[in-house]
């Protein structure tokens, strides 16, 4: 997935490989009290994270009535292009404080993929903004809060799971045509999104669903393995499967953590529980897996650090005090952005909370991650994207 992406870009879900790891961060040996502001726009509202590649950051938001890609000039915040298109309009509990789009675009292989948050799913021209293909046809069945899953580009495919609760289509589209390769019957998406990984040379996808955990052949669609992820009294699935060589770990609310060991046998799969945490679990956000330690933000609103291993505790720290939060490595540092949007900078360290700073980087609250190059942090706040320096 790397192969045609620079080091320091961030162009889909949880950056190049999906595993929330970037490089190339330049950390100042002092830090600020705050940093210096070169450049803020207004892109519109949503949880939709931003993302970059080749010097260009694309952001998804809802202004008025329409949901709007916009692709800007990462050093200046100048637009280069801008498309959009009715938005539905939402109701229910979180229509309200979040209207805007959930799903992260994905950019790759020349085009930029985004799902809105009535299902429309839309390819446009990475360069020009010109829609390549768009597909509506999934609109009319939907998940409970509406569509959270992001986009997953890979081997001229664009991956989604659409549906609704108990009944859903995981589907892989062609990136140039948008015409359907396969898809795949299964029960409704949850509000996670696929991963990637090998399995003795296999390459597969990873979809957390709405009641299990399952691998997809890339190829053509074949479920190759399944257990089952059932969730308790109003929880939902939203945290993305993280992968640790051939297991997957899981982690929601009510349900704690714990890693599924992958294997071959003959011509089929096996799948094996090695650990589980029962006390300690995500609600919305996904733990960044380092050197053998997971690191996250547990539904009980704390820090935390786990063993990847053994599933034993390491630390829980309460300094966040949130349960919504993104968590970014740049290989030395960690970095936590909780709604609060007091940015946490802090060492990866098995044994305690080893803290750097906390820096105030937006006036509205934050859902999305943020986004790290050279000494540049990109901040999506309520409305607007602002550009960062650590000096």
């Amino acid at each position: 997935m790397a192969s045609n992406a620079f080091a320091q870009d961030w162009p889909q879900w949880r950056g190049i490989n999906r595993d929330a790891k970037v490089s190339g961060f330049k950390a100042p040996q002092t830090w600020p009290s705050e940093l210096t502001q070169k450049w803020k726009v207004m892109v519109g509202l949503g949880d939709a994270s931003p993302v970059t590649a080749g010097g260009r950051i694309y952001t998804f938001g809802r202004v008025g009535d329409d949901e709007m890609i916009t692709c800007l000039d990462a050093a200046t915040g100048k637009e280069i292009w801008r498309n959009k298109y009715p938005a539905l309009a939402i109701s229910g509990p979180s229509a309200s404080t979040h209207p805007g789009p959930r799903s992260t675009p994905a950019v790759g292989e020349g085009k930029v993929v985004t799902l809105g948050i009535g299902g429309v799913l839309s390819c446009f021209d990475a360069q020009t903004g010109k829609v390549a293909w768009r597909n509506e046809e999934y609109t009319k069945e939907l998940p409970q809060f509406f569509t959270g899953l992001s986009p997953l580009i890979t081997d001229g495919l664009c991956l989604v799971h659409l549906g609704r609760k108990d009944k859903g289509n995981i589907i892989a589209f062609d990136l140039k045509s948008g015409k359907p390769r396969w898809q795949s019957t299964s029960d409704g998406p949850s509000y996670s999104s696929m991963a990637l990984m090998t399995v003795d040379g296999k390459k597969q996808v990873v979809d957390l669903t709405e009641k299990s955990l399952i691998g997809i052949d890339l190829e053509n669609g074949k479920i190759l393995w399944q257990t089952a992820v059932p969730v308790n009294n109003r929880y939902y699935n939203a945290a993305s499967p993280v992968i640790d060589g051939q297991a997957v770990i899981i982690t929601g609310q009510g349900q704690g953590t714990r890693s599924i060991k992958i294997e071959k046998q003959g011509n089929d799969y096996k799948t094996e529980e090695i650990w589980k945490n029962a006390e300690l679990g995500t609600k919305w956000n996904t733990p960044v897996l380092k050197d053998g330690y997971l690191y996250g933000l547990s539904d009980q609103r704390k820090l935390y650090c786990m063993n990847a291993k053994t599933g034993e505790t390491a630390w829980i720290d309460t300094k966040i005090q949130n349960d919504f939060g993104e968590i970014v490595d740049t290989g030395t540092l960690l970095f936590a952005l909780p709604q609060t949007s007091n940015l946490v900078i802090y060492k990866p360290d098995s044994k305690v909370y080893n803290e750097v700073a906390v820096i105030k980087v937006a006036d509205t609250p934050t859902y999305t991650y943020p986004i790290l190059s050279g000494n540049k942090i990109f901040i999506k706040d309520k409305e607007s994207l602002a550009m960062m320096t650590t000096k």
